[in-house]
């Protein structure tokens, strides 16, 4: 079953990389820097798609995402996920999808950080978060 994660999480990072020049193992992405709740890494962005790795420690409030939808892979960790009225734990190997402007959180619930492929289309630069306190920014 392992094999079959590692083997749909390569599969997915070769359609997400197939434009770009550069290979990248999804596995071997690490945190370049220290932090204290969440952490982005920006792995390939154009005009239709915008893809990222994000660690999240401890959760992330509710938000959402006026015009893109945002696609998950669980790579590491665990939590409980909200999305709209919906909540259900994620893990390794889980994937889901967020439609455009619903609401949507995380608890993180495991001892390590929760690992995350994030897929937005269109590209994403980050203005069309909207938090559901009624405050915009980053996470």
């Amino acid at each position: 079953m392992k094999n079959i994660i590692t083997i749909f999480i390569l599969f997915i990072a070769s359609l997400a990389f197939g434009q770009s020049d550069e290979k990248t193992n999804l596995n071997d992405i690490a945190p370049e820097k220290e932090y204290d709740n969440i952490l982005v890494k920006n792995l390939y962005s154009d005009a239709k798609a915008s893809y990222f790795v994000i660690w999240v420690k401890k959760g992330v409030k509710s938000h959402k995402h006026l015009k893109h939808t945002e696609s998950i892979i669980v790579l590491d960790g665990e939590g409980e996920m909200t999305v709209g009225k919906k909540k259900f734990d994620i893990k390794q190997g889980d994937h889901f999808t967020i439609p455009e402007n619903t609401f949507h959180s995380v608890i993180v619930t495991s001892k390590n950080p929760l690992k995350i492929v994030s897929l937005q289309t269109p590209e994403f630069f980050g203005k069309d978060r909207i938090y559901e306190d009624n405050t915009t920014g980053d996470y």
